[in-house]
Formats: C-alpha cells, sequence, structure tokens
C-alpha cells in the first residue's frame, strides 16, 4: 500500500499501482476484473524525469514510508 499526494497537492489516493506514460505518471486506484480506473499523479518535462520521478517512489517503498509527495519539477 502506497499513498501518493498529487502533484497539484488537491488529492491523497491509496494507489496499487504506479505507472509512467511518456511525461505522465499515473496511479492505479481501483479495479475490477476487466477495467482498471488511474488518476494523474504528476506531469513531467520529459519521459527520463517521470522515470527518475518512478525510481524515487520506489526508493521510497523500500525506505518504508507509507507516503510520497510528488516533486513539482
Amino acid at each position: 500500500m502506497l499513498w501518493v499526494k498529487s502533484q497539484n497537492n488537491k488529492s491523497l489516493l491509496n494507489v496499487k499501482k504506479v505507472t509512467v506514460k511518456g511525461k505522465y505518471i499515473e496511479g492505479v486506484v481501483g479495479r475490477s476484473f476487466f477495467t482498471e480506473w488511474s488518476k494523474q499523479l504528476g506531469k513531467y518535462e520529459s519521459h527520463e524525469r517521470a522515470l527518475e520521478i518512478l525510481q524515487d517512489i520506489q526508493s521510497h517503498i523500500e525506505s518504508n514510508y507509507s507516503i510520497f509527495t510528488m516533486p513539482e519539477k
């Protein structure tokens, strides 16, 4: 379980999966047998920067923290 505060600071979400899609990072917040519901967590200047943020999220999880705040840039 991971709680993520969105980049715009308007949502605190319990995400089940985090995905990079181009410049965007999305978090899956719910799913059924055939469907996943996702929410945009942040948008960055490049795909590479989004991948760096994903690595930061992984490091955060490995450190046993349960809330991650998406950086502005």
